[in-house]
């Protein structure tokens, strides 16, 4: 097998994943289903929850490497602008699905967050290694600037905090959301898909180098996970539990420093893997059915808002579910799309929306 097939598996493998993950974390919030299980399933839960959006974005970034490597290392500045031009077409497509999604109803959309992402990151296509990691610091750092001297609640509705923002169509609301306090605001999410522009410079198919980083990550993950533990101990005398948890906690909520780094770390960690994986059973049929789902993954995540939450609209079923219920009904979901990529990919090579977005962009 080639080179770049072997890379673009284990990408496309790690996709699905991450897709999974983004279904149980959203039907989950959307069903109102997070509290209402026992405590050993609510635990698992909470492990998808920020972890799966933080893949799906970091390989966004790898992508965009991989996409832009002859742009980027061939020093031509016509191919360099045309690159751009793909990028900024994509990024408006990325942004105006989302933005369609959010006027449906669908909060919680990550498409127009992500295509402000692929904007700004066209910018920053030729700089070097050094210079993102700099500035995933720099707005890392902002980011907890923020968090810290403004109101990071305001604009949500305090009867339904993080379900229903109240002036995201007012200019001033709209930006906030999108830049501080949103599902996935600029600051700090922007670092994500910087690590995954600097990660897509890296030779992840040299298991040397995956595995020196696979080591750091971990060592990074477990670091920050037990200082967060002990320095929430050691503050809730002091503070309370919920300034504690504010300020050391690694839950997506709010998108503080530790978390960015923690999860930052389970993204490498998680796309190292999966890398390997299909690197070492990439005729196995379990590793192709993945890779077919991840390569539809864009199509997948707006199915399993319209279609998903649709059907149980539509079945009286949207509202106040168990925990059992809205993950069951995720991985349901989810085994439903591995059946429509199957049955898809026997005469197409991309997903609609995929093929729509090439279309457009070129």
């Amino acid at each position: 097998m080639k080179v770049s097939s072997t890379r673009v598996i284990g990408l496309d493998f790690a996709r699905a994943w991450a897709m999974l993950g983004m279904m149980i974390v959203n039907y989950v919030v959307i069903l109102n289903a997070e509290h209402n299980g026992p405590d050993w399933l609510i635990a698992l839960s909470s492990l998808f929850q920020g972890r799966a959006s933080t893949v799906f974005v970091v390989l966004a970034g790898i992508g965009i490497a991989y996409m832009t490597k002859k742009a980027r290392t061939s020093g031509d500045p016509a191919l360099l602008q045309t690159s751009r031009h793909v990028l900024w077409k994509r990024s408006l497509f990325l942004f105006v699905i989302g933005t369609l999604l959010y006027l449906g109803g669908w909060s919680g959309d990550i498409l127009h967050y992500y295509g402000v992402y692929m904007l700004i990151a066209s910018f920053l296509l030729v700089v070097s290694g050094k210079t993102l990691l700099l500035a995933f610091s720099g707005i890392l750092l902002t980011a907890q600037t923020l968090q810290l001297s403004l109101n990071y609640m305001q604009g949500w509705d305090p009867r339904q905090p993080f379900i229903e923002y109240l002036d995201f169509w007012t200019v001033e609301g709209f930006l906030r959301n999108l830049l501080y306090n949103g599902y996935h605001p600029v600051f700090p999410w922007l670092c994500f898909f910087l690590l995954g522009l600097w990660l897509g410079r890296r030779n992840l198919l040299d298991r040397s180098v995956r595995k020196k980083m696979l080591g750091w990550a971990t060592v990074l993950f477990v670091s920050l996970e037990v200082l967060s533990y002990g320095l929430i101990k050691l503050s809730i005398p002091v503070v309370g539990s919920e300034i504690a948890l504010f300020l050391w906690g690694t839950k997506p909520v709010p998108p503080n420093l530790f978390y960015v780094l923690s999860s930052s770390s389970t993204a490498v960690i998680i796309i190292l893997l999966c890398v390997s994986f299909a690197e070492k059973f990439a005729n196995c049929w379990i590793t192709q059915t993945w890779v077919k789902t991840g390569q539809l993954t864009l199509t997948h995540y707006v199915s399993h808002i319209i279609v998903g939450l649709g059907f149980l609209a539509l079945i009286g079923r949207f509202e106040n579910r168990t925990l059992a219920f809205a993950m069951l009904y995720a991985v349901g979901f989810f085994l439903f799309s591995i059946v429509l990529s199957l049955i898809w990919r026997r005469w197409f090579e991309r997903g609609p929306l995929e093929s729509l977005m090439r279309k457009i962009s070129g």
